[in-house]
């Protein structure tokens, strides 16, 4: 064994015993080279702001970014929630010549309707009740730059009107203002609505959707761009676990390749970090995967997963989740919030109350 055997096996054997351990043997063998096959196609494949993969349509997207990267044309990202709209926005802006400039992400969903205009143009001292000193609004922010216009089809009509007046002027009146401001931004706006739909409907401007829709780039859902799956796990297992060789058993994979994946990318990336918080000894297993997915091979634990768990269940498993990630990042605080997606405050709030930490807790829970 320390000479770098697999296993052993006792004289006399049968012959079903050599066949299980020669079947074992096999699966870690495969599991081995699986994983260091898409280890090095992650590092080998072009890997562009976190755009993964090798498909066709992954690769007809990056050709699409280095083409537009630049230019100050506007372009149109369409695609599902979670496709990774911001991403390609982000790809489009920093590997071009205009990198150093800046780059200004908006989400026009979650702006307050009656404070749009003054976020995106800015207003002068005095404009309404609280605004004790001018501002400059987000176009002027983003000036020789980029703007990224999420959920551009969530905008009221009538600051579509405005905001389409800016593209076609290239200036902004802020608020309380009788000046113009002149600005030189190139526009990148996204979207998940269907915006030719919207405007026959009356609910979308039809000259501003041909005005951002010089250049359309459409991201496929990922339960069409499957063949990617693979490569993303691992770029996210590399993420999430930087320096440890996670591993992703053959079911986990099949699993997750089987799984529509409604959520998109953005999901996977949920999922993946979950089953790295949850998972032991860097591996990624089927019992690590959320139950949606673990119910598509009919496993028995999913159904027990689903049941309702008192409060003690609750803290007991929150517990043993925190104590393994802590574990498993040495220590590293920074590290396991990030890993749990929970603030540094949290963080040491839950450590204090479980008792996370201290030299007795790491002993008992190594014994």
């Amino acid at each position: 064994m320390r000479s770098g055997a697999y296993d052993y096996i006792t004289k006399p054997f049968r012959i079903e015993e050599l066949k299980l351990l020669l079947q074992r043997m096999q699966e870690k063998v495969e599991l081995v080279t699986e994983n260091l096959f898409l280890r090095e196609r992650v590092n080998t494949e072009m890997d562009l702001n976190g755009i993964v993969g090798s498909s066709a349509k992954i690769q007809d997207l990056l050709r699409m970014i280095a083409r537009l990267k630049d230019t100050r044309t506007p372009v149109l990202i369409t695609g599902e929630s979670g496709t990774g709209k911001e991403l390609v926005a982000r790809a489009i802006h920093f590997r071009g010549q205009y990198a150093k400039r800046p780059f200004v992400a908006v989400d026009c969903g979650s702006l307050v309707p009656t404070l749009i205009e003054s976020e995106l143009f800015g207003y002068e001292k005095g404009a309404f009740t609280g605004a004790a000193k001018s501002k400059e609004g987000l176009f002027e922010s983003a000036n020789c730059g980029t703007i990224f216009l999420d959920e551009i089809g969530e905008l009221p009509l009538e600051m579509q009107a405005k905001l389409l007046r800016v593209l076609q002027e290239k200036e902004v009146r802020p608020v309380g203002s009788n000046n113009k401001v002149k600005v030189d931004v190139r526009v990148i706006a996204a979207t998940n609505r269907d915006l030719e739909a919207a405007y026959r409907e009356g609910t979308f401007r039809k000259d501003l959707y041909f005005r951002l829709n010089v250049v359309t780039v459409h991201l496929p859902p990922l339960r069409e761009s499957k063949a990617d799956i693979a490569a993303l796990v691992h770029w996210f297992s590399n993420r999430f676990a930087p320096g440890l060789p996670i591993q992703v058993t053959q079911a986990a994979m099949r699993d997750m390749l089987q799984y529509e994946w409604p959520g998109n990318v953005r999901e996977l990336e949920n999922c993946i970090e979950r089953a790295i918080a949850l998972g032991s000894q860097n591996v990624i297993d089927v019992h690590d995967l959320p139950p949606a997915i673990r119910r598509l091979s009919g496993d028995e634990d999913a159904a027990l997963v689903a049941e309702p768990m008192n409060s003690t269940d609750l803290e007991e498993l929150e517990r043993e989740t925190i104590m393994r990630v802590f574990e498993q990042t040495k220590g590293d605080k920074t590290l396991t919030g990030r890993m749990l997606g929970i603030s540094r405050a949290t963080l040491y709030r839950k450590l204090k109350r479980y008792n996370i930490g201290s030299a007795s807790a790491m002993a008992t829970s190594q014994n």
